[in-house]
């Protein structure tokens, strides 16, 4: 379990820079998405090939923080009935989860995003807007995407193995994001 453990550890360390690192493609994104308006407001000029920088950088930046995201433990879940067990049904669930429902789409999505990357690749695929960019790039971007959210399943999955056999520590412990309804109304309430 120790190699899978180092595995682990590895894939988590390259999601948690590429995580933290594509938060400032947000940052281009807005700052080229200012410049096209300012531009296009001053000079009365625009480009699509702006515009689609813009939907390029925001993508990146989703797909490539989805992996991140993923190792955060902070994807969008409903909790209602999941926080009501105990911790060891948790695991369970989530490496139920991660096997039958996020690796299989994971691996769906890739076989079909390696031909539809190659191919957009080979062909030279350009955008039919006047002035837009190379497309490939943008399929590109969900591969990789995808593959680096493959990767950090594997990684999850290794980790709730190792957690439910009791080789490695829980470093979470799960706390319900909601207070129950009577704590959450008030004193005024309860009377």
């Amino acid at each position: 379990m120790k190699p899978l453990l180092g595995f682990s550890r590895l894939i988590d360390t390259i999601t948690e820079n590429i995580g933290k690192a594509v938060g400032w493609l947000i940052l281009v994104a807005v700052l080229v998405s200012a410049g096209n308006a300012v531009i296009r407001k001053i000079f009365n000029m625009s480009s699509n090939a702006w515009l689609e920088a813009q939907w390029y950088l925001f993508g990146a930046a989703f797909m490539f923080a989805a992996a991140y995201t993923l190792s955060q433990n902070e994807h969008i879940r409903i909790d209602v009935v999941y926080g009501s067990f105990s911790r060891r049904v948790q695991h369970w669930i989530d490496l139920f989860g991660h096997v039958f429902f996020l690796m299989p789409f994971v691996l769906l999505m890739l076989y079909y995003l390696v031909p539809y990357v190659r191919m957009s690749y080979v062909s030279g695929e350009v955008s039919s807007s006047a002035g837009g960019l190379i497309i490939w790039p943008a399929k590109a971007i969900l591969l990789i995407g995808f593959v680096l959210l493959a990767l950090q399943g594997v990684s999850e999955i290794i980790k709730k193995i190792a957690i439910m056999t009791g080789n490695m520590d829980d470093p979470t412990s799960y706390v319900p994001t909601h207070a129950p309804l009577d704590e959450a109304a008030g004193p005024e309430v309860r009377s």
